[in-house]
């Protein structure tokens, strides 16, 4: 848990980014077509509707799933090869200027958030989990938690931050964080919907 993140390369972000991309492109991508076959027959059970909490097809139909005007699984279909696009050029050894790490922190933030907001609202608005979306908040977590943790360790934020105790702990513990954050989550839906989950045992 301690084995610490190697300041000269950005070849592990550069894998994460790659994978997770390709991952959350290929969910995004399969929550449109299910969203298009639901529009085309108001009666099609998705594939993801397994039970009655790892149910898409009743997320589908909430306003929160259109958050813009549009199916969110859009913006990851978007956002995705972004991600990957920037894997790539990284461990094909491009050395990105700064304002190219403020665009990748931004864009990383913004999904955190969204992310953060569409567990909100499965877990205490809506009452039900979409296991394509969970497969996007696994991506997310991650990609967010590195991308913030290089460029805070690369000085991004500043010097100040860049040398700071909290910093070195959070990169010499960066799985032990990353663990604890998945955790939280998995914890509040197993409290969430424990009264279904006991009825499986």
């Amino acid at each position: 848990m301690t084995t610490p993140i190697r300041s000269g390369s950005d070849r592990a972000l550069a894998g994460l980014l790659v994978v997770g991309g390709l991952i959350g492109f290929v969910a995004s991508f399969v929550l449109v077509l299910e969203k298009l076959a639901l529009l085309a027959d108001a009666a099609y059970t998705p594939t993801c509707s397994l039970n009655p909490v790892l149910n898409c097809g009743s997320i589908m139909k909430t306003d929160q799933a259109e958050l813009f005007g549009f199916p969110n699984p859009l913006i990851g279909v978007a956002a995705f090869p972004v991600l990957t696009g920037a894997g790539v050029a990284l461990v094909a050894g491009l050395r990105p200027p700064r304002w190219y790490w403020w665009g990748l922190q931004s864009g990383v933030t913004l999904g955190a958030a969204f992310v953060g907001w569409l567990i909100f609202q499965s877990l205490y608005r809506i009452g039900a989990l979409c296991p394509y979306c969970m497969i996007v908040w696994a991506v997310v977590i991650p990609v967010f938690w590195y991308v913030t943790l290089r460029n805070a360790e690369r000085g991004l934020f500043g010097s100040a931050v860049a040398t700071s105790r909290v910093v070195g702990v959070l990169r010499e513990w960066h799985l032990l964080g990353l663990t604890l954050l998945v955790l939280v989550v998995v914890t509040l839906i197993a409290e969430q919907f424990w009264y279904y989950w006991q009825t499986l045992v």
